[in-house]
């Protein structure tokens, strides 16, 4: 039984739409619950057109309302109380305070899996926010038998904030697969880009973690030294009119794409994949845009550098738009450069993050929780 608050567009919902498409059915039987996606985000089911029933548990949304979310909890362990789930696989914050505790209110005997595809301890809360975040999450973890982490920094985080045990902890890496990536000038054509033009890409949530004031700082201090550059924005949040806005004070560089199903077209049209995070797990558009072969330049910010190999695949920096724009230069003023460390991220993606991968790792820690020989009558997983 995977809970998960609600299904926009983000790293949670393809790890969980990639596990769907391919967990072996003979052995697992996966049940997906979730809540509805707020106006401002896009929805990662209509954006995909996937094909994945859903059931829907009303109050288990974005929004912490606590009426709603008690209601949420009484049908959650309802719902398990049917199905008899052997294991309560949770997602984001609400859904797994929740989910586990729906776990004991239902009296299932369900292991309960939770996994951090990121964490809140920075970026998000203010000071009195955070440490009730942290005294929630030291309780919710006390009554989990595994903690999953996208990386070993987002582990490692969360442990010195006294969450969990070591002995807790499995790193399971994002796993992704890329659609066909179509040829440059095709992908530029597409998007109505000019051939000849630098192009710096944006992917990702319009939203104050993700810092896309800064991407507009670092795009106003490239246009000082490449006036012809171009800025592609692929996303939405609820900063996008402040983007836009942005955006207007350098007419003709920004091309405001909204959420497209075909990212890969954005990745092939350009030259540097840029991500400007305050916080950040292990963010699944530089492992896109390494497949892509397109190198990265990124805030050295929570396990983006086990993603992004400094110096190798892309180039890292701190918070600062000044240096990021330093990097994005150099990549975007020596093409053979760019090309040695696209081709080097194309390599590292494609053997390290591959869906495939993913599927394997989370059906071993299934096992070890719960082994079944194969799915029977009355034994799903």
């Amino acid at each position: 039984m995977e809970i998960i608050a609600r299904m926009n567009i983000g790293g949670p919902a393809t790890q969980i739409l990639g596990l769907h498409e391919r967990l072996n059915a003979d052995e697992f039987d996966h049940r997906l619950y979730t809540g509805h996606v707020d106006g401002a985000e896009g929805d990662h089911l209509l954006l995909r057109d996937a094909e994945l029933r859903v059931r829907r548990i009303p109050g288990l949304g974005r929004s912490v309302r606590p009426a709603d979310d008690y209601r949420a909890l009484l049908r959650l362990a309802a719902e398990m109380r049917e199905f008899r789930p052997h294991i309560v696989h949770t997602r984001t914050a609400k859904a797994g305070a929740l989910g586990r505790t729906a776990v004991r209110l239902a009296r299932v005997g369900a292991a309960r899996v939770h996994v951090f595809h990121g964490h809140l301890l920075s970026g998000y809360f203010s000071p009195a926010k955070r440490r009730l975040y942290v005294w929630a999450e030291r309780r919710l973890a006390s009554v989990s038998d595994r903690l999953v982490t996208v990386g070993e920094k987002v582990r490692d985080d969360l442990l010195a904030a006294g969450i969990g045990r070591p002995e807790q902890y499995i790193v399971i890496p994002p796993g992704v697969r890329l659609g066909s990536v179509p040829d440059r000038e095709a992908a530029r054509a597409a998007l109505g880009l000019p051939g000849d033009a630098p192009v710096v890409a944006f992917v990702g949530r319009l939203t104050r973690v993700k810092r896309p004031d800064r991407f507009l700082a670092v795009a106003e201090s490239l246009l000082g030294r490449l006036p012809a550059c171009r800025f592609v924005v692929c996303g939405g949040g609820e900063l996008t009119e402040e983007v836009e806005r942005g955006a207007a004070r350098m007419p003709g560089s920004f091309h405001l794409l909204g959420w497209r199903p075909d990212v890969e077209t954005v990745y092939a049209a350009a030259d540097v994949v840029v991500l400007t995070s305050d916080n950040e797990g292990t963010p699944l558009s530089l492992i896109e845009a390494g497949m892509a072969g397109v190198p990265v330049v990124s805030t050295r910010v929570g396990s983006v550098h086990e993603v992004v190999r400094h110096g190798v695949t892309g180039l890292l920096a701190a918070p600062d738009a000044g240096e990021l724009a330093a990097h994005t230069l150099r990549l975007l003023s020596d093409p053979g450069l760019a090309h040695r460390m696209g081709e080097a991220a194309r390599r590292w993606t494609t053997d390290s993050f591959a869906v495939e991968r993913l599927v394997a790792d989370t059906e071993r820690l299934y096992r070890s929780l719960c082994p079944v020989p194969l799915k029977t009558e009355g034994s799903r997983i």
